[in-house]
């Protein structure tokens, strides 16, 4: 018995000291990082969608329309209009996204059934640069372009050789160009509309500013930890995002001139959907007087509807 026992203990002791030293041989593997969810409209300060837009399970018995847009305002938006689709059968699913391309690029490869982010110009020179074919449903609301500053309260008192910050990509160049010279701190070639195209490369007459193009998303970041003295152009959703407010504004976009027309923010489908039942059913919700109101007291002038 004893001898058994003395066996069956020195077996045991063999079989540890043979994991120990196989545990020593062959270190843990890291696992890999699990994929970040697609940001939420109830959630927005969870991280930013990456290429790619995760399906939801659709609500009971309702049609899922799936949406994506920026934080502030599109989501804000789109939210108020969830009640009102669910009662015609739909589920409105809201896909935050926290640049230009990817809202698009989404819609284009069939992962979002719209968008709701961009003006008409900047659809235009995406479709263009990108050879897409996604087309502008309605006109929904009007963001004004604002100049803001750190640490200036007065144009007119610009210091000299200032920086101006402001968006890079096509169509928002242009804009912000056109609203510098509105302001008397820039020359341009005559004619320019808010439909043409021009860069910092175009400029006539900086006036000694240095006017620098930088992508949109990083404009009011910029401003925040720029020299004092500088100022920026800011996209209007950019500036709601950064807690900017219009009336702080060193300027604003004449919202009656061309800019309010041409720059009137949409919801953007794939060419041959826009008149689907979906789509149409989002368009008629958007465009209602319970959303005009909302805008009108939740955004206090920096988001005006235009339908």
């Amino acid at each position: 018995m004893k001898k058994t026992i003395a066996l069956i203990l020195s077996l045991v002791l063999v079989a540890a000291l043979f994991a120990g030293c196989g545990a020593e041989k062959a270190p843990e593997e890291t696992p890999a990082p699990e994929a970040a969810a697609p940001e939420t409209a109830e959630n927005e300060n969870a991280a930013a969608p990456e290429n790619e837009t995760e399906a939801e399970a659709p609500a009971d018995g309702l049609e899922v329309i799936k949406v994506g847009a920026s934080s502030a305002p599109h989501a804000v938006i789109l939210e108020q209009v969830k009640p009102v689709l669910a009662e015609q059968g739909y589920d409105l699913q809201i896909v935050i996204f926290d640049d230009y391309i990817l809202p698009n690029t989404a819609l284009n490869d069939g992962e979002l059934d719209a968008n709701y982010f961009q003006h008409t110009p900047y659809l235009n020179s995406f479709n263009a640069s990108n050879n897409m074919d996604l087309v502008a449903v309605e006109r929904i609301h009007y963001e004004p372009f604002g100049i803001y500053g750190n640490g200036v309260t007065d144009l007119t008192k610009l210091p000299e050789g200032a920086t101006i910050l402001i968006p890079a990509d096509d169509s928002n160049e242009t804009r912000a160009l056109l609203l510098l010279q509105q302001e008397g701190l820039i020359e341009l070639p005559e004619g320019v509309t808010a439909e043409g195209s021009v860069t910092t490369l175009d400029i006539v007459n900086a006036n000694g500013y240095d006017v620098q193009a930088i992508p949109a998303d990083t404009v009011s970041a910029q401003l925040e930890n720029s020299a004092e003295g500088t100022i920026a152009v800011i996209n209007g959703n950019y500036a709601i995002q950064a807690g900017l407010k219009v009336e702080n504004a060193l300027a604003l976009e004449a919202a009656d001139g061309d800019a309010g027309q041409t720059y009137a923010n949409v919801i953007a489908c794939r060419k041959g959907d826009e008149n689907s039942e979906k789509i149409q059913a989002l368009v008629k919700a958007l465009c209602s007087d319970d959303v005009k109101n909302f805008m009108d007291s939740e955004f206090n002038g920096a988001v005006k509807a235009v339908f």
